[in-house]
């Protein structure tokens, strides 16, 4: 593969800072490399200006709306975005429910929700985890019983995450309950104004509130809102979550948080000197950046091996592990070149106070909250296991 971007490439690159330098809103821009994460207003507002602009769907095939965007333009598009500290774009609509319609949904599905996840009328979120069924996905337990043209669906998802401002669910359900637990899965869209069913927040560790219980007491949801066949969700689900780990494993936040650390470690000092000038920090700061070179290039590979009609393997699984573990490294160091200032809550001693640098007061926040990015999607542990049955096939 090579790893220089064509003449095309560098144009398309240039015409991407151009315009975030130009359309990206500086209070958002901010707000992100703050620390203190994007609100609804802005997730909404820079969705809007994508899409505007005919960006949004950047993989999407342009008979969707789409920019049928390769690989490069993607990675280019993403990595820049994160430098400029742009807003990630919620996933769940865009990244994981539109390819699964584009798959296995009819064509009345394909024209009824991929127009409204682009102009924004639609804010999916995902029914996958239960309290007893995470990583063993297929133990899960939330029944849909069949009555004539509905489901009556009974059962809790967890986890959700931006439940509150979601208006739709795409959930995984069991409609078979005998024999393998896989067998008995199918995939279904709903809606979340349906009666019998309850949002209730998450508190997360570090205060936030961006995850949800949902509650299924007897709501009926019609069958026509089922995606592919009755009892074969399970290869939807898996599908989707090769989407899914692939964007976790975040290689533009990354980037950008890499940059983040390297302007710390220039401005916090230890012993007269920048601390990026401590050979042991010095060090590990080299090692994450060669580990996340290497991280680019493998999802370069894999992003071309998509785009040439190739059956993607362990690749996912290898990339979310990779991924969540450097982004967590890069928070970890954050953490340590910040040192007493990275405490979670301020202390009530005023004049005692370490005060974080300029844009890393949230950094314990982030550093909590990132914990969960080698979980969910699966978790790390799992992952590896796919792994290593992949290579010994």
């Amino acid at each position: 593969m090579d790893l220089t971007h064509s003449p095309k490439e560098q144009a398309f690159q240039d015409d991407v800072r151009t315009f975030l330098a130009e359309a990206l809103p500086p209070d958002i821009a901010a707000r992100v490399a703050s620390g203190a994460g994007a609100t609804r207003d802005d997730m909404e507002r820079w969705h809007a200006i994508l899409a505007q602009k005919g960006w949004l769907a950047g993989t999407w095939p342009k008979a969707h709306g789409g920019c049928d965007w390769g690989p490069i333009e993607l990675h280019i598009f993403e990595e820049e975005c994160a430098l400029a500290n742009a807003p990630r774009i919620v996933p769940f609509g865009l990244k994981m429910l539109a390819p699964v319609l584009m798959q296995f949904g009819t064509p009345a599905q394909q024209a009824e929700y991929l127009p409204r996840v682009l102009d924004g009328r639609d804010w999916w979120c995902q029914g996958y985890s239960e309290p007893g069924a995470g990583s063993d996905l297929a133990s899960l337990k939330t029944r849909a019983e069949r009555d004539g043209d509905t489901y009556v669906i009974t059962g809790q998802k967890t986890w959700t995450t931006y439940g509150q401002y979601a208006n739709r669910i795409f959930c995984l359900v069991r409609t078979q309950f005998e024999g393998k637990p896989q067998a008995g899965i199918s995939f279904v869209l709903i809606d979340l104004d349906t009666p019998g069913i309850e949002m209730r927040p998450i508190r997360l560790i570090e205060g936030g509130y961006e995850v949800n219980e949902v509650f299924f007491t007897d709501v009926r949801v019609p069958v026509a809102n089922r995606v592919g066949a009755e009892n074969e969700g399970w290869s939807i689900a898996k599908y989707l979550l090769g989407h899914e780990r692939a964007n976790i494993a975040g290689t533009g936040f990354s980037v950008q948080a890499l940059e983040q650390v390297k302007a710390l470690a220039r401005q916090v000092t230890r012993g007269g000197k920048p601390l990026i000038q401590n050979p042991l920090f010095a060090a590990r700061l080299a090692e994450i950046e060669a580990e996340l070179e290497a991280m680019k290039i493998t999802n370069l590979r894999m992003l071309s091996k998509a785009a040439q009609g190739g059956q993607l393997g362990a690749e996912p699984s290898m990339l979310k592990i990779k991924g969540t573990v450097l982004r967590q490294a890069l928070n970890d160091l954050a953490r340590r070149a910040l040192g007493p200032a990275a405490a979670p809550f301020p202390s009530e001693d005023l004049d005692n106070l370490a005060i974080a640098p300029a844009g890393h007061a949230h950094n314990a926040g982030g550093y909590f909250n990132n914990r969960k990015i080698s979980i969910y999607g699966g978790s790390n542990e799992i992952q590896r296991n796919i792994l290593a049955k992949g290579l010994m096939q």
